[in-house]
């Protein structure tokens, strides 16, 4: 089935060249490493020639570039507009910050190849790109301990600071758990994920409020 019927039987809008490129990019930097991928390979994954590629993107640094800035971009604007949303709705801060989670989740599951890139890779980014991705992730840290805090007042900004990059830490820990025929469901998977990440943040101010489930 080609990605384009795919997309149409889920209802999805069909992925653009530059998309399919990235998201093989991606996959390949992860399985071999950055070096050990040629233009050549990528083009094929998605069934254009290696030169063809330029008419996308200068080189790999560039797709490097877009997909390790493009994903902290992703992260800060959809965790900044779940937040603004639960505010719009007057939501409870405990479903506000279940909202964080569930999109980190979505992430953590959808994206493990862009965490073990952004792990083994990401010093590979000139200097300004690097600093971009930095600051995108302060930022969406901040986001969080903000969330957090609502739940759990007790918590100092430091405690709430560590508790979130524990929390980072746990989820982004998706690519070591094997391929999908090591492990539950999809939705069985990203419950426990979910279940796991709250009790890391009750466990970290017990006289708090545990959200529910």
């Amino acid at each position: 089935m080609s990605t384009k019927t795919a997309a149409a039987k889920t209802g999805e809008a069909a992925p653009t060249r530059r998309e399919q490129i990235l998201r093989e990019a991606a996959r390949l930097f992860a399985e071999r490493g950055f070096h050990g991928v040629g233009v050549d390979e990528i083009g094929a994954a998605v069934g254009i020639s290696g030169p063809g590629l330029y008419r996308h993107f200068a080189g790999k640094d560039a797709m490097l570039a877009e997909l390790l800035v493009g994903i902290s971009e992703r992260l800060h604007d959809g965790g900044r507009m779940r937040l603004e949303e639960s505010t719009a709705a007057g939501l409870p801060p405990e479903q506000a910050l279940d909202a964080l989670i569930h999109g980190h989740i979505d992430f953590a599951l959808d994206d493990r190849a862009l965490i073990t890139l952004h792990d083994r890779e990401l010093d590979r980014l000139k200097e300004a790109e690097r600093k971009r991705v930095r600051k995108l992730q302060r930022q969406y840290v901040e986001l969080w301990v903000g969330a957090v805090r609502e739940v759990y007042p007790d918590l100092t900004e430091l405690e709430a600071r560590v508790s979130v990059h524990t929390v980072f830490g746990l989820l982004n820990s998706t690519p070591h758990l094997g391929g999908p025929s090591t492990l539950p469901d999809r939705a069985t998977t990203a419950a426990l994920l979910h279940r796991l990440a709250r009790g890391a943040l009750s466990a970290a101010a017990p006289s708090g409020p545990l959200p529910r489930d």
